[in-house]
């Protein structure tokens, strides 16, 4: 009898949607401040399209990268790179990057207010990867 007095029209209630807003100014927040520690404007998280473009300069990827986010399989695949290329930029492994892409409303605030510091172009390279200089 209980569930037939619930209105489902109201929707949400007024927890809900505070947790929520919560969680988005925690995520905001931290893609402003990793933003900030590469040398970005922070403000540039929150523009929608800029945001791709400053992050695609963050990672050193080409900008014409942008259009391959709207492509529907191509963007998700392209999405996930960029976010492990960015773990990698700072300091960060494969299985941070997964997570950023994944789970980004976690692993963006770590990164973000965490202590990570941003290594620029020097990103480590990986086993397979041939180091400049190197013979």
């Amino acid at each position: 009898m209980l569930l037939a007095q619930y209105d489902g029209s109201r929707g949400p209630g007024m927890g809900v949607l505070l947790v929520e807003l919560a969680v988005v100014v925690v995520v905001v927040a931290g893609c402003w401040k990793v933003f900030e520690k590469a040398g970005k404007p922070g403000w540039a998280a929150i523009v929608p399209i800029y945001n791709l473009i400053v992050l695609l300069q963050i990672v050193d990827k080409p900008i014409w990268w942008i259009i391959l986010f709207f492509i529907p399989i191509v963007g998700l695949v392209v999405a996930i790179l960029v976010c492990i290329e960015l773990a990698r930029r700072f300091g960060k492994g494969v299985g941070f990057g997964l997570g950023l892409a994944i789970l980004g409303f976690i692993f963006f605030p770590i990164l973000g207010f965490g202590d990570a510091k941003y290594q620029g172009g020097a990103a480590t390279s990986g086993p397979g990867e041939m180091r400049r200089g190197a013979a």
